[in-house]
């Protein structure tokens, strides 16, 4: 029995695991679900605030009509009194008391309305600036899991990649290699084509300064001179 309350333990644990493999896994979207189903409570409640407030309206319109009803059936009361109808008075008194009790509730409705809709106005707020804030945190979320992943790219490529990178370093040496020898045999011939012909024994002369040399101007200027 208790190998199999292991084995269940054991199953548990497994599933526990697991399920949290699948929310780190998908923890952004998650997260942004959740900033959805926020909104859309928050949308819910906006609209519900807005029928408190209509109800309130309702009756601080009634509390305000039946204050003014009250006041008139009090002029009235006194009117009646003023004219010695004493018995009038006492009837519209009872009015006036039943005005007074109505007043009262509906007072009560009224203050109970303006109490709910102060608090949700204050949690409707802070939901909002909760929600925004949320959001700037999942942009903030997602730039950084593109930069992660992108960062994660480049390490993978370069790693797998990197054989072919020194490959390719290997290829460029022997490239450059090929293409100096290649110039230094064909300056060895240059030299060695100049060293069998007769430009190579002129350019000897001269350096010695053997042979036709250049005339240099004073005389050309002498042999003008001569000539005149």
């Amino acid at each position: 029995m208790s190998i199999l309350r292991k084995i269940m333990t054991a199953v548990r644990g497994g599933a526990r695991e697991m399920g949290e493999l699948v929310v780190d896994a998908n923890g952004t979207r998650i997260f942004e679900q959740e900033i959805k189903d926020a909104e859309t409570h928050l949308r819910k409640a906006k609209q519900d605030l807005t029928d408190i407030m209509a109800k309130q309206m309702q009756a601080s319109r009634q509390v305000e009509s039946l204050s003014k009803e009250i006041a008139e059936h009090e002029k009235y009361a006194g009117q009646a009194l003023d004219k010695g109808d004493e018995a009038l008075a006492l009837e519209i008194a009872e009015k006036i008391s039943s005005l007074e009790i109505d007043l009262a509730e509906q007072q009560q409705v009224h203050d109970t309305f303006t109490g709910h809709v102060s608090r949700l106005k204050d949690l409707v707020k802070k939901s909002d600036r909760q929600i925004k804030e949320y959001e700037r945190q999942l942009s903030m979320v997602k730039t950084t899991e593109s930069v992660q992943k992108a960062s994660a790219a480049i390490t993978d490529n370069f790693a797998s990649s990197s054989s072919k990178i020194l490959s390719a370093k290997d290829s460029l040496e022997r490239i450059k290699k090929r293409q100096q020898n290649n110039f230094d045999r064909l300056e060895a011939a240059e030299q060695l084509e100049n060293e069998n012909t007769d430009k190579s024994l002129a350019d000897k002369m001269k350096a010695a300064g053997i042979g036709e040399t250049s005339a240099s101007a004073s005389s050309v200027l002498d042999r003008i001179k001569s000539n005149r």
